[in-house]
């Protein structure tokens, strides 16, 4: 999964297990730079979640990963790293991921520092504090506004809020949301609370609109 937020739902009764693992863009570009072999050119465009080819290579890391979860002894920190080089080597020098390897080109491209309008656009309708915002885009929260009023020329709470009710208006009258469903999907907390701003803003209600297209 490409950094920035995600929701998980579970729509079965069984249970499930799953490993995550958080690895820094930084640490990626630097494995991906020591490469004998330069990253093969993709042109193919990727999605914010990417499939990985479950190759014998793969399915022996993940078996080899599970064994320390079975530990009760932490694995040392330069002993991680290793294995994480393995994996991003691994997963580089297989054609077949030619989604992931376009994704890595990508990574090394961009500057280090995450841009901060493409974490905005990515993320908005997700309902995440200033302080995560300013986590994802590598910056203090202090900084962290500081540059968005550089780039966008007001606040982040005002910009958000505009964002979100546009985008929220959008699933209303083009994609036939409900009200509720355009409120989350927007990364509003509670359909009150997105109402009473959608009115402010538009000057009629949600469900007002809504019902109005729909006529």
């Amino acid at each position: 999964m490409r950094k920035g937020a995600s929701i998980v739902e579970q729509f079965f009764d069984s249970e499930f297990c799953y490993f995550l693992f958080f690895i820094q863009d930084e640490f990626i570009c630097d494995v991906l730079k020591s490469k004998s072999n330069p990253i093969v050119k993709s042109v193919k465009n990727y999605d914010p979640v990417i499939s990985i080819e479950n190759s014998a290579t793969v399915h022996a890391f993940f078996q080899s990963m599970v064994l320390y979860f079975d530990d009760r002894f932490k694995p040392d920190q330069s002993l991680l790293e290793l294995k994480f080089r393995e994996l991003i080597l691994t997963i580089a020098d297989n054609p077949k991921n030619a989604e992931l390897l376009s994704y890595f080109r990508s990574l090394l491209q961009e500057p280090q520092t995450v841009s901060l309008q493409k974490v905005m656009e990515d993320n908005f309708c997700f309902n995440l504090k200033m302080e995560e915002f300013a986590k994802i885009t590598a910056r203090s929260l202090s900084a962290f506004k500081r540059d968005f009023m550089r780039v966008y020329g007001t606040t982040p709470g005002k910009w958000l809020m505009e964002k979100r009710l546009n985008n929220a208006f959008h699933l209303l009258t083009n994609m036939g949301k409900t009200v509720s469903e355009a409120a989350f999907e927007s990364g509003f907390e509670s359909t009150s609370h997105f109402s009473r701003s959608f009115r402010q803003r538009f000057g009629d209600s949600p469900t007002s609109i809504r019902h109005r297209i729909a006529v």
